[in-house]
């Protein structure tokens, strides 16, 4: 999870290919009433099954996506003491959130970061970096870990698809609306559906699913401040604190993880002038500093 990239590339994939493919073979055009107005019940109820399989497909395909895309390598028998401890605290920490034992991997990037996906709770796929390994120290990481188990036993994947699923529906949905409005009204296509239907259907369904990722990115950045208070909970508010301001100090570092895995993950690459003014709308995580204080405030 990380991500909510590879979650929202796999979703936004899977969404055009169907979109395009059953738009090719004319299925829009059953959505008609006479060949001429939108049957609107129909509509939504295919963009409803549309866009929930799209998030549905991505859930389950998270863990494996995650191992593929980040070089995950499984830790399935400790090769030193650094992965044994891991190991066993990975396996304490998760019994003490109510979770099933996760699958546990470390992937290559100098960056201190870590992620966790999965469609199951006690199923679920935790993965931290080298760098984190490195740079912090044991009781750090061991917060980590405890954050990353925070958004496993709050069901953030889940609630992450669900969400996902009600805004693909709606994306769907009014994309084929204002396609229709475009080809009948400002083309004046009477009967079926032209050309330009199938091109304004395109372009508004990337242009929606770019301002819907904007109610996506706030339940991540609500879930992240959750997700501190379990690591707090779980490893203590000053390890959980600490962890959060030595990501601070290298937030500057260019991050190989982009914008791909850090729904869940830690931190987000760094800020440039258009975050500075829009930015935020689109952020997976809270600042630093806010995540910093609220945990402080407790």
């Amino acid at each position: 999870m990380l991500r909510i990239g590879l979650f929202l590339l796999t979703n936004f994939a899977i969404l055009l290919l169907a979109g395009t493919v059953l738009s090719f073979f004319g299925f829009d055009s059953i959505m008609a009433q006479n060949g001429v107005d939108l049957n609107l019940t129909a509509l939504l109820i295919w963009c409803a099954v549309i866009g929930f399989a799209g998030s549905l497909i991505s859930l389950f395909a998270s863990k494996w996506m995650a191992k593929k895309f980040m070089h995950v390598r499984m830790i399935d028998q400790p090769r030193n003491e650094t992965e044994q401890w891991l190991v066993n605290t990975v396996e304490t920490l998760a019994k003490d959130a109510g979770v099933g034992m996760p699958e546990l991997g470390i992937f290559p990037s100098p960056q201190s970061n870590a992620f966790a996906t999965g469609w199951n709770k006690n199923k679920s796929l935790v993965a931290v970096s080298e760098g984190l390994l490195q740079r912090m120290n044991r009781d750090e990481v061991r917060a980590v870990l405890a954050h990353e188990l925070g958004h496993v036993a709050n069901g953030d994947m889940v609630t992450l698809t669900l969400i996902q699923g009600v805004v693909n529906t709606f994306v769907l949905f009014f994309s084929r609306i204002i396609g229709h409005f475009v080809d009948r009204v400002i083309l004046k296509n009477e009967q079926g559906h032209g050309i330009g239907y199938f091109i304004s259907v395109m372009v508004a369904q990337i242009i929606l699913t770019i301002l819907a990722s904007m109610v996506v990115m706030w339940f991540s950045r609500r879930r992240e401040f959750r997700a501190d208070e379990a690591g707090a909970q779980l490893a203590g508010s000053a390890a959980m604190i600490g962890a959060l301001e030595k990501l601070k100090a290298e937030y500057d570092m260019p991050s190989d993880m982009g914008e791909t895995f850090t729904a869940f993950g830690l931190k987000n690459g760094r800020t440039g002038s258009f975050q500075e003014k829009f930015g935020h709308l689109f952020m997976s995580h809270p600042p630093l500093d806010a995540r910093i204080a609220a945990l402080r405030n407790k």
